[in-house]
């Protein structure tokens, strides 16, 4: 007989780490999209955040490749962009920076270089995700690209990383960041989104790469830490409703559940009931008046403005001025 304590479940507990984020506490996030899930997440709660200043990466060569180009401020120009339908292009990053346009491709790729450089300067806390192991090499040069941008396979080498290649180049790259950041604290994590084109095989050996890769880094540099996000999602919400209908990536009830996760691993009680007044105020600010105009509407708006000016009083690093736009009528 199955007693009161029997569970049908095998829930990931997460230690509190003795490093802790708060509003004053510039975080940084590069990798898989689960970096934007989380990243977006202390966004809302108004943390001061940079995710992905190349926007998403998958492999752990790519992230090392951004964070090299970062430290360097590299400038980029015409020679380091490739045109391809009609589109102006970098293998550093996403296609989200690309345009028909040059002028247009490198203005967006420097400002965001421009950004991220000046923010990993004050960067507290740097959360590393990986997707993949499996990586594509450009046939021409041999160097590893962060996107295909739909080329043809055939301009590709792929292959798989090795645990023992990540390893030297992030023991390269974790050197060079205690060098010129000492402080930094870094933290990796392997993204629990599955790469479902790489057969179902083909992914599982991925992950256990990646996973390798990292248990040998910390072995090496033992300041570094480990969020578990793929064993929560794999062991802890081990079902379907956990995932969105492409049934691969996370719904927001898994991203929220490994929120909490975070939460208690890196957020201590005094930012925790800061946060409440932030929920409470994005609250508000989300909800929909019944009969905008009305007296009720406006006594609600108004007390919505002297809850955030209570907090921004309290809490000048937190900024709501894109929420107060939005309660007084202003465009955002």
């Amino acid at each position: 007989m199955m007693s009161k304590n029997d569970i049908f479940r095998t829930e990931v507990e997460v230690e509190p780490s003795k490093y802790k984020i708060n509003h004053k506490t510039p975080v940084m996030f590069l990798g898989s999209c689960f970096a934007d899930n989380i990243g977006a997440m202390l966004t809302e709660k108004k943390f001061p955040v940079y995710i992905n200043p190349f926007g998403v990466i998958y492999n752990p060569m790519s992230v090392k490749q951004s964070l090299d180009i970062l430290l360097s401020k590299k400038e980029f120009k015409k020679d380091d962009l490739y045109q391809f339908n009609n589109q102006w292009i970098s293998f550093y990053h996403h296609s989200e920076f690309s345009s028909p346009e040059l002028r247009d491709a490198l203005k967006k790729i420097n400002s965001g270089i421009d950004k991220g450089t000046d923010f990993l300067k004050s960067t507290k806390f740097l959360f590393i995700t990986f997707g993949t192991a499996w990586v594509y090499e450009w046939k021409d040069t041999g160097k590893v690209v962060s996107n295909c941008h739909k080329i043809p396979a055939g301009k590709f080498n792929r292959r798989m990383l090795k645990p023992e290649e990540i390893l030297e180049v992030w023991g390269e790259i974790i050197e060079k960041l205690r060098a010129q950041l000492p402080g930094l604290k870094i933290i990796f994590t392997v993204s629990p989104v599955r790469h479902w084109k790489d057969s179902a095989e083909g992914n599982m050996v991925s992950k256990s790469v990646l996973l390798y890769a990292i248990h040998l880094l910390r072995k090496k540099f033992p300041d570094t830490d480990y969020f578990p996000s793929y064993e929560i999602m794999m062991d802890d919400l081990r079902d379907y409703r956990f995932y969105s209908e492409d049934m691969i990536h996370l719904n927001s009830t898994a991203v929220n559940y490994i929120w909490q996760k975070f939460d208690q691993r890196f957020i201590n009680d005094e930012t925790r009931k800061v946060l409440k007044k932030v929920d409470e105020i994005n609250r508000a600010v989300a909800h929909k008046p019944f009969r905008p105009g009305s007296e009720n509407h406006l006594t609600f708006v108004e007390k919505t403005l002297q809850k955030i000016g209570q907090v921004e009083s309290a809490f000048p690093e937190i900024d709501f001025s894109k929420e107060k736009q939005q309660l007084q009528g202003a465009p955002a």
